[in-house]
């Protein structure tokens, strides 16, 4: 298996050990330069005989299907976990596509086109825990990489629940990207590297995020409950409002506490601790034709494949 992505601290971290093709990075709706990415997608899929590309999105999802499908590959776009309520603007491109094999994680919108295999959050239940009785000595803020939007609303929002909290013995790694980092306390980075970060968080008591996709995995999946600012588009944020979307699925699944920035306080602190998260048994997510066997937590690909055109989850 090969991936193709963008190279970022973020995405050598993460698949490290793994055979990769760093490409440009395709900005969001940039589809000027996802037309350029064209030939090198599809130069790359015939050179390396591959047999099929999977990809659940965002931009750079578009030339690597469309070449896959131009060399009369197999080609499976996944919709991202982000998408609630229909498809993405990826996904409106590539169900126009003939063959393309289009996948929702949601049942309410799945259709003769788009068939519905499960989701990446199926795997996780909420229980109740007594960890809100004790203020947390360990927080992890992770705002993402977003180096266009920086976030400073809920920096100053953390900030200011923090100093609420009044406990001067609790440790906080933040990841805040571009944003302002005046007046924080603790250890202040733009990014952390994936490991660090897996690390950080297991050993959180606390972790408060952005409503992205790879956060929201991650911190479940060290069995926390997240404490999402979803980023605003109306604030000139994000591009669009998908972590809206996000927060409100897994606050739905009671699987995080959503807040807006200006609306934080400390009892959506209290709730997040009030819970823990655990796996549980999951249905493995099949390909059309099923050639292969994908995890909800995952991606895979048939064994005479080698390559899968993907950005890290969102």
């Amino acid at each position: 298996m090969t991936f193709v992505t963008s190279e970022t601290d973020q995405s050598r971290s993460l698949l490290q050990g793994e055979e990769v093709r760093f490409v440009p990075r395709v900005p969001p709706r940039d589809w000027r330069t996802a037309t350029r990415a064209l030939p090198t997608a599809l130069g790359l899929i015939r050179r390396e005989q591959v047999t099929d590309v999977i990809s659940t999105g965002s931009a750079i999802a578009v030339p690597y299907l469309l070449g896959a499908r131009l060399a009369r590959r197999e080609a499976h776009y996944i919709e991202s976990a982000a998408r609630t309520d229909g498809p993405s603007v990826a996904g409106q491109i590539l169900r126009r596509i003939p063959g393309m094999r289009l996948y929702t994680q949601y049942p309410r919108w799945a259709d003769d086109q788009w068939s519905y295999r499960g989701s990446v959050f199926d795997g996780f239940v909420a229980r109740p825990s007594d960890a809100e009785r004790a203020a947390p000595r360990r927080v992890v803020v992770t705002l993402g990489t977003l180096n266009q939007y920086p976030f400073d609303r809920a920096v100053q929002a953390v900030r200011r629940v923090l100093t609420q909290l009044g406990d001067e013995d609790v440790h906080v790694l933040w990841q805040i990207g571009e944003a302002q980092a005046e007046g924080l306390s603790g250890e202040v980075r733009a990014t952390v590297p994936a490991d660090r970060l897996r690390v950080a968080i297991a050993q959180a008591d606390l972790v408060i995020a952005h409503a992205g996709t790879g956060s929201a995995l991650q911190i479940l999946d060290a069995g926390r409950i997240p404490l999402f600012l979803p980023r605003s588009s109306a604030r000139g944020e994000h591009i669009d409002d998908h972590q809206l979307l996000i927060a409100a699925e897994l606050e739905g699944r009671g699987l995080a506490v959503t807040a807006d920035p200006d609306d934080l306080s400390v009892e959506h602190v209290r709730k997040a601790l009030s819970a823990r998260v655990e796996h549980r048994s999951a249905t493995d997510f099949h390909l059309k034709p099923q050639k292969v066997e994908v995890p909800a937590h995952g991606t895979g690909l048939d064994r005479r494949s080698d390559l899968s055109a993907s950005t890290l989850p969102r």
